[in-house]
């Protein structure tokens, strides 16, 4: 599938930059560093999309709606097709699905991501069948039990609808440091293919024992909050990039955080949010060239301690 996605990326940036940009779109979808979910193997690139908050828009809104479909053209052209969402995101499912159905192919490129968050069986159900209908998919990739709500009950459900081929993997997710005891507990017990959950260069709690436990469970990781809802560029604000930046071929500080995400080994993709294209053209260049290693990392983590 990813080989597929690929391909249909690169005929998709033909199509819309000519025949000269045609190279360059090849060219970059191989240079995108991706990582395989443990589960399958499958290979997703490391630079996902998020869309709380950012993709809460009328979709019937032409003039709300132009800078989104933006965001996701830069995205989907520079080779990421990870989307992910969530019923409690207000309209952003079905932002998503209408702008997914601008092009009848577009749906096939991209590895969809959503949530249910609701206790018992038919309130999960039917959060998965308007899931389902604002994202204009019948088959979803992924559908994640969300903040830990009645996740026991929940999981067995999604694995359900995984062997009925509604989905193909299920996880868990939470946003929050005070949740990863639990989440530890829940990945060493109920083996999830996917973990969703918070870190940055400010916040490093899940590398104590959740992000282990992933790797030796064999868990995909997302990565939400990568700035901390905008504390981090607070916290630079003013301040040079430093020359460390270049080393590992970052030009602004959002990409030296998400490269500092990227370069836990345990993390599968970064999912940064964001509703300005110019944002989402520099947070998708962390997806390429040198990462940093252990040692880079702690550089990195040393210039907000």
């Amino acid at each position: 599938m990813p080989d597929r996605r690929r391909f249909l990326q690169t005929a998709t940036c033909a199509a819309l930059l000519g025949p000269a940009g045609a190279a360059r779109a090849l060219s970059v979808k191989q240079a995108m560093l991706s990582r395989a979910i443990p589960a399958s193997g499958e290979q997703i690139p490391v630079i996902g999309l998020g869309t709380a908050d950012t993709f809460n828009a009328p979709p019937d809104d032409a003039a709300a709606m132009a800078p989104l479909a933006q965001v996701l053209d830069t995205f989907m052209k520079e080779g990421g097709f990870l989307i992910d969402t969530a019923p409690s995101y207000g309209q952003a499912e079905a932002v998503v699905g209408a702008l997914l159905a601008r092009h009848g192919g577009l749906r096939q490129q991209v590895f969809l991501a959503t949530k249910i968050g609701t206790t018992g069986r038919e309130s999960a159900m039917e959060q998965v069948r308007q899931s389902q209908k604002r994202l204009r998919s019948d088959k979803l990739d992924l559908i994640q039990v969300h903040n830990l709500i009645d996740t026991r009950n929940q999981l067995a459900l999604l694995r359900e609808l995984k062997q009925q081929g509604v989905t193909r993997y299920v996880g868990i997710t939470h946003y929050t440091d005070y949740a990863h005891d639990e989440l530890t507990q829940l990945v060493e017990s109920e083996k999830p293919d996917f973990l969703q959950i918070n870190l940055s260069v400010g916040a490093r709690s899940a590398e104590k024992r959740l992000l282990p436990a992933c790797q030796a469970n064999g868990v995909a990781v997302l990565i939400n909050r990568p700035f901390q809802d905008g504390a981090l560029f607070r916290q630079v604000k003013g301040r040079a990039l430093p020359a460390l930046a270049a080393e590992i071929g970052c030009t602004s500080w959002a990409q030296l955080f998400l490269k500092f995400i990227i370069g836990h080994p345990a993390v599968t993709a970064v999912i940064p949010a964001t509703s300005k294209p110019a944002n989402m053209a520099d947070n998708v260049l962390a997806g390429f060239g040198r990462q940093p290693d252990a040692a880079m990392r702690e550089r990195i983590a040393a210039l907000l301690a």
